[in-house]
C-alpha cells in the first residue's frame, strides 16, 4: 500500500516538510547571490568562470530523472526516497563547507595583496565544491518531490507542493536578511569591507543551518520498508520506455508544451526587468534593487491566499490556478509593454505587483499539475522528467530575454522598443501556453498496478 493511501498529510506535517525548502532557498541565495558577488564584484574574478560554476546544476539536472526512476524501483536500506534526499543534501552541506574555506582563503590572499597568485588547489576546491553541490541538488530535488507525492493523498498533493514552493520563496527572502547580518561591513577589513574569518564563519554557520533544516523537516516522513511494492517489482521496463508514455498521451504532450512555454516566457523578464527600469526611466540602482522584494513579497502573499482558498473551494484546483496565474502574468507583461513603448513610468509598480501575484498563483497550479501528471508507481521518473523540463526552460527564458533585447536594440537603436518587444514576446508565449493548457485533461487511475498496455490506453484516451 502506498504511504499516501494510509496517512493523511495534516497541515502541521505539511509545514514541517515545507521547512525543507526554507533551507533550499537559503542555499540558492548563498551560492548564486552572495558567493557570486564576492567572487566577481569584490575579488574581481571572471564572471564567465563564476557563471559556469554556479550553472553546473543545470548541466547535471538529467541525473535527477535517473535518481527518480531508481527510487521508483529500488530501496536502499529500506528507504526509497529519503536515502537519496539526505545523501544529496549531505553533499550540498559538505560542499558549502569546502566552498567556505576556499573562498575565505581567496579573501585572505586579496587582503594580503596576492589575489593574482591563486594556487591550483584553490581552483580545484572551487570546482569540486560546485560539482558536489550540483550533483547533490540533482539527485535530491526530484526524489524530494516524489516523497511529497508518496506522502500526500491525491487530493492533498497540490496543497502540499504549493506550500513547499512558498517556503522556497521565503527562504530567498530570509537568506538575504540572514546573510546581511552574518557578513556585516568591518572597518578594519580593508577595501573589501569584510574579513576572511567573517566569510568562513558565514559558510560554516549556514551549512549547519541547512543540515538541521533538511534533516528535521523530513525526519519520520518515510516509513522504512525492505521491499518494493508488487507492481514495481513486475515492471522492468527501461527509462526510455517509461518516458515514451509522454508521447503516447495527448494530455501529457500538451502538458509538456504548456510547461515549457509557461516557464520560458514567465522568466523572459528575469534579466531585463531591472535594466528596463534603469535604461528607459533612469531609475537608480538602489531603487531597481528592490524589484525582487516587491514581486517576491506579492508572490508569497498570493501563494498563501490561493492555498487557503484551495482548501475551502473545489474551484481552486491545479487547473484553474494555472490558468488564473498565466492570465495574471499576461496582464503583467501587457502593463510592462505599455509602460515601455509608451514610456509610462507609473505603470512599473503595478506591473511588479501583477508579476508577483501571477507567479505565486501560477507556480502553485503548475507544480500541482506536475504531481497530477505523474502516474502512480512512476512518480519519481516523471517528476524527475518534469523538473528537468522546468530547469532547461527556465534557463532558456532567462537567457532568451537578454538575447531578444540585444537583437532588437541593435536593429532599432531604441531602448523603449527593445524592452517593449521583449514584453510583447512574453504576451504571445504565455497566450500559447494558455492554449496548450486548455487541451490538458487528466485521466484518473494512472497507477502502477495496471499493465503498460492498459496504462498506455488510458493515457491515449485521456482527452475523451
Amino acid at each position: 500500500m502506498n504511504q499516501a493511501d494510509s496517512t493523511q498529510l495534516t497541515a502541521g506535517r505539511n509545514l514541517k516538510i515545507a521547512i525543507f525548502h526554507l533551507g533550499s532557498g537559503m542555499a540558492d541565495v548563498l551560492t548564486t547571490g552572495v558567493w557570486n558577488r564576492i567572487m566577481v564584484a569584490d575579488l574581481g574574478f571572471s564572471a564567465t568562470f563564476v557563471g559556469l560554476l554556479t550553472g553546473l546544476r543545470y548541466f547535471l539536472a538529467p541525473l535527477g530523472v535517473i535518481a527518480g526512476r531508481y527510487s521508483d524501483t529500488h530501496t536502499v536500506g529500506g528507504f526509497r526516497r529519503l536515502i537519496w534526499i539526505w545523501l544529496g543534501r549531505a553533499m550540498m552541506a559538505l560542499s558549502t563547507v569546502t566552498l567556505g574555506f576556499a573562498t575565505a582563503e581567496l579573501v585572505d590572499r586579496a587582503q594580503g595583496g596576492s589575489a593574482g597568485e591563486t594556487a591550483l588547489v584553490l581552483w580545484l576546491a572551487l570546482v569540486l565544491s560546485f560539482l558536489l553541490f550540483s550533483l547533490g541538488s540533482a539527485i535530491s530535488g526530484s526524489t524530494f518531490l516524489a516523497l511529497i507525492y508518496d506522502r500526500a493523498a491525491e487530493n492533498q498533493r497540490g496543497r502540499a507542493v504549493g506550500l513547499v514552493w512558498t517556503f522556497l520563496l521565503i527562504g530567498f527572502a530570509a537568506g538575504g536578511v540572514f546573510f546581511s547580518l552574518m557578513l556585516p561591513p568591518e572597518d578594519d577589513a580593508g577595501q573589501l569591507g569584510f574579513s576572511a574569518d567573517a566569510v568562513l564563519n558565514l559558510f560554516l554557520v549556514t551549512a549547519g543551518v541547512f543540515t538541521l533544516l533538511w534533516f528535521f523537516s523530513l525526519l519520520g516522513e518515510e516509513r522504512r520498508n525492505t521491499r518494493i511494492e508488487e507492481p514495481a517489482q513486475k515492471r522492468q521496463s527501461s527509462l526510455r520506455h517509461d518516458l515514451s508514455l509522454v508521447w503516447r498521451s495527448r494530455a501529457m504532450i500538451f502538458f509538456f508544451y504548456y510547461l515549457m512555454l509557461s516557464m520560458v516566457f514567465t522568466f523572459l523578464q528575469d534579466t531585463v526587468l531591472e535594466p528596463f527600469a534603469g535604461e528607459v526611466f533612469g531609475m537608480e540602482a538602489h531603487i531597481t534593487n528592490r524589484f525582487a522584494a516587491y514581486w517576491g513579497s506579492m508572490a508569497i502573499l498570493g501563494s498563501f491566499v490561493v492555498l487557503f482558498l484551495s482548501g475551502k473551494h473545489a474551484f481552486f484546483d491545479s487547473h484553474n490556478l494555472s490558468r488564473g496565474g498565466v492570465l495574471v502574468l499576461l496582464m503583467a507583461y501587457a502593463v510592462f509593454a505599455v509602460s515601455s513603448l509608451g514610456q509610462v513610468r507609473p505603470l512599473v509598480t503595478p506591473g511588479l505587483v501583477l508579476l508577483g501575484v501571477g507567479m505565486g498563483i501560477w507556480n502553485i497550479g503548475t507544480w500541482g499539475l506536475m504531481m497530477e501528471m505523474s502516474p502512480e508507481g512512476r512518480a519519481g521518473t516523471f517528476l524527475g522528467f518534469w523538473t528537468l523540463c522546468v530547469t532547461f526552460a527556465r534557463g532558456g527564458g532567462v537567457a532568451g530575454g537578454g538575447i531578444v533585447r540585444d537583437l532588437i536594440l541593435s536593429l532599432s537603436g531604441e531602448h523603449t522598443t527593445a524592452y517593449g518587444v521583449v514584453f510583447c514576446c512574453g504576451i504571445v508565449g504565455l497566450a500559447l501556453a494558455l492554449v496548450a493548457l486548455w487541451q490538458v485533461k487528466i485521466s484518473k487511475g494512472w497507477d502502477s498496478s495496471r499493465s503498460d498496455a492498459e496504462l498506455a490506453a488510458t493515457l491515449a484516451h485521456s482527452m475523451d
